[in-house]
């Protein structure tokens, strides 16, 4: 694995903010639809809800979003539909300087949406149709190689078919390049062949919990859930446990590093923002250690506003908090 920038392979587009650290995202992009509520529906139960968003959103996309405001030259392999969605979804990206060259329409299906409520405790439950993500093939992936090939990190998700997964996971292993799997979401363990290929798997406790078969309900359980982990065979494990911080495993014994103190207004996109973030660090060379909490500083911030993308700090936000 390298976490070094990728080479500078032909048909690289320049980056206008000056950003040299690159970050290819593969994964889904949906548009959110984000309604606010006083606390969860029971079932059977209809709730007024307190304001309705249209909001950018998707594992995938929030993920290239946040690595590209936290510092990384980022380009996205996905796929939209051919509606407004897609292209309000594909606008955004570029706006935000990501490199859309990969990002392919779809005229089988429209593009994904993801059904949120958010609680006022901040809390989410997701509902997500993955329209033109569920189009996105082993053949896209072979299709981009030189994309992957330019990065110095590859991030993907559970979003989009195991199989195209599974091929991204292979080629980025085989280019040597640094690979982050976020398994979200998930219904079981992974495929063995999976965990050699993946160099930082990143679940929260409870995408961990259905891995290992574990109760996660305390750092402790997470612990022992990164342990188990690892000895199936995963490289590097993060466990992100929300205002209870992280469960990190980097070749060793794990460690428990807590999360800063917020009020929290809306936990959506806060994983994707870590993922983000740390990715970001690792492609400057950043040391594991110093990714994780530039990564937990980033999330930290992004639970106090509301929504998936809008809520995703700057690379000049943090420095300042931090200053």
């Amino acid at each position: 694995m390298t976490a070094a920038n990728g080479p500078a392979g032909a048909g690289v587009l320049p980056d206008p903010a000056g950003r040299t650290a690159r970050v290819a995202v593969v994964g889904s992009l949906n548009m959110d639809l984000v309604a606010r509520v006083p606390r969860m529906p029971l079932p059977g139960e209809t709730l007024a809800g307190q304001t309705f968003a249209q909001v950018p959103g998707g594992k995938g996309g929030n993920q290239a979003v946040a690595a590209a405001r936290l510092g990384a030259q980022v380009s996205m392999i996905g796929r939209i539909g051919p509606d407004a969605n897609g292209a309000t979804l594909r606008a955004g990206l570029e706006r935000e300087g990501i490199d859309c060259r990969a990002l392919a329409a779809t005229a089988s299906a429209p593009t994904g949406v993801a059904l949120i409520l958010v609680d006022d405790d901040g809390r989410n439950s997701i509902v997500i149709v993955a329209g033109s993500n569920g189009e996105l093939t082993p053949d896209d992936i072979s299709g981009h190689e030189p994309v992957l090939a330019e990065a110095a990190v590859v991030v993907c998700q559970l979003e989009t078919p195991p199989a195209t997964v599974a091929a991204t996971l292979a080629a980025a292993r085989r280019l040597n390049k640094t690979v982050i799997l976020n398994p979200a979401p998930v219904t079981g363990p992974l495929p063995a062949q999976w965990l050699p290929l993946i160099d930082y798997l990143i679940p929260n406790e409870l995408e961990a919990a259905t891995l290992t078969g574990l109760p996660i309900g305390s750092p402790q359980d997470a612990l022992v859930a990164a342990q188990a982990l690892v000895a199936q065979g995963a490289r590097n494990v993060l466990i992100t446990l929300g205002a209870a911080g992280v469960v990190a495993a980097f070749g060793g014994e794990p460690v428990h590093v807590p999360a800063p103190r917020v009020s929290a207004v809306d936990t959506t996109a806060a994983g994707d923002t870590f993922i983000g973030a740390f990715a970001a660090q690792l492609a400057h060379g950043a040391s594991t250690d110093a990714a994780l909490r530039f990564a937990q500083r980033a999330a930290a911030i992004s639970v106090t506003r509301a929504g998936a993308q809008p809520s995703i700090p700057t690379r000049a936000e943090l420095d300042a908090a931090v200053g």
